[in-house]
């Protein structure tokens, strides 16, 4: 028998406040709604695989045991993300610690006039640019993920990782220059863009 259908939830409200009162059945079915939308954000983030589902996991527990704290069960979804986002910079800063954000690269710097690796980035396949920041240095991948991806100003970066706003910048620019680099190592140029 199918336990989704033994007890259905007509919105997305009543199964939040189902996961409120701890109906596993309702939190079973809101861990499958983020299943795999969130682990590709947990795959941004972490080094493999296997961290990713470790860190998923953890975000998990996390949103079960704060979902109280939701006052607007219609905003679950941004509510969720961003405690799996939190879960992933904790995990990242628990595991790297040994490495500085301000990790020193020799690597040519490209003079990119008026926001033009933007462009390149918007027009490019998802998940080459994925691959290609799942290559850079754990600091710069971070920043990039957080600024680049989710949308984070380096303001709101700098309090989640406990960092001067200059230095979010700073690493932003960085791992934007050495992005463009390995696209262009992969043949991906601003000629060819534009």
């Amino acid at each position: 028998m199918n336990f989704f259908r033994s007890k259905k939830y007509n919105s997305l409200t009543e199964l939040v406040q189902a996961c409120q009162q701890q109906d596993t059945r309702a939190q079973t079915m809101l861990y499958e709604r983020y299943k795999n939308k969130l682990t590709g954000v947990c795959l941004r983030y972490a080094r493999t695989k296997a961290e990713a589902e470790d860190i998923f996991q953890e975000s998990f527990v996390k949103v079960f045991r704060y979902i109280n704290e939701v006052k607007d069960p219609e905003s679950i979804d941004s509510w969720v993300k961003a405690v799996v986002i939190r879960t992933a910079i904790n995990y990242y800063n628990r595991t790297t610690k040994q490495q500085e954000l301000n990790s020193s690269l020799e690597m040519h710097t490209y003079d990119w006039e008026n926001d033009d690796y933007v462009r390149i980035i918007d027009q490019l396949n998802i998940e080459i640019l994925l691959k290609v920041i799942n290559q850079l240095p754990d600091g710069y991948r971070m920043i990039l993920n957080m600024h680049l991806i989710d949308g984070y100003t380096h303001t709101e970066i700098a309090g989640i990782l406990s960092i001067a706003d200059s230095t979010s910048r700073s690493q932003y620019l960085r791992g934007r220059n050495l992005l463009l680099i390995k696209l262009q190592e992969l043949g991906i140029t601003q000629n060819e863009i534009f």
